[in-house]
């Protein structure tokens, strides 16, 4: 039997369900991270003072840079065939550039987002989930799609999941760059590579084209940027879901 065709209302409902499920992950991200900050908060109090606390944070790193060492292997990172890349060989929990530090949980004093949209010869590649993401990851699923809400570490730049939102979260207001975030993916970024595929990059910023380097576009709130390797496609711009 032939299947019936989605109609447009169909569509836009389930567009709407997933959008509704996304909120929902991100807004138990949040609250988790409340959860922990408070509890981690308790225990500083209740514990034997800044000696002690310094051995626990000591052991957490040790922790975080185990487990960014096994993740090229690790079940739950992104193996999609869509993929620009994998995070397996990502950063560890190390600073990067000097400025991009990573921590247990994270940082909102400074939260916005920015999009990046990839085309390799025509084809979008998508960014995969965990970007800047110590693994093992807790994935929720209820959109439809892998949604990162817990790992062993966060950058203050990374990716929750494959829409290609960029997150920035930091304890400071600093300004990251597009590079900043391609050195955590540890993923090079040029006007002649992007990632492992190389060609004529041609740049798009909120829909203008951008001749400079790429690495030093800035990521401010909700910039839509658009990286073209080879063949170009018009700049198509990301429509931002309510929540973010």
């Amino acid at each position: 039997m032939t299947q019936k065709k989605p109609s447009n209302s169909d569509r836009r409902r389930i567009a709407q369900e997933k959008i509704a499920a996304q909120r929902q992950a991100e807004a138990r991200r949040q609250r988790n991270m409340t959860i922990a900050w408070v509890v981690g908060g308790v225990i500083l109090i209740a514990g034997a003072g800044t000696a002690a606390w310094a051995g626990i944070t000591d052991m957490n790193k040790q922790h975080v840079k185990a487990a960014a060492s096994a993740q090229a292997t690790d079940p739950s990172i992104d193996k999609s065939t869509s993929l620009l890349a994998s995070t397996a060989h990502q950063s560890d929990g190390s600073t990067v550039d000097g400025v991009v530090g990573s921590n247990e949980m994270e940082n909102l004093k400074y939260h916005i987002h920015a999009h990046l949209a990839i085309y390799v010869n025509g084809v979008q590649k998508l960014l995969p989930y965990g970007v800047g993401i110590i693994p093992p990851y807790s994935l929720d699923t209820s959109s439809g799609s892998p949604f990162v809400s817990g790992g062993s570490a966060y950058y203050y730049l990374h990716t929750h999941d494959e829409t290609g939102i960029i997150h920035i979260e930091s304890p400071n207001s600093h300004i990251y760059t597009l590079g900043n975030f391609f050195d955590v993916w540890k993923e090079p970024l040029s006007s002649t590579q992007v990632g492992p595929d190389k060609g004529q990059v041609t740049v798009y910023v909120n829909g203008k084209v951008f001749t400079g380097d790429p690495t030093t576009i800035q990521l401010s709130e909700y910039k839509n940027i658009q990286l073209d390797v080879g063949s170009n496609v018009p700049f198509k711009n990301f429509s931002w879901p309510s929540g973010y």
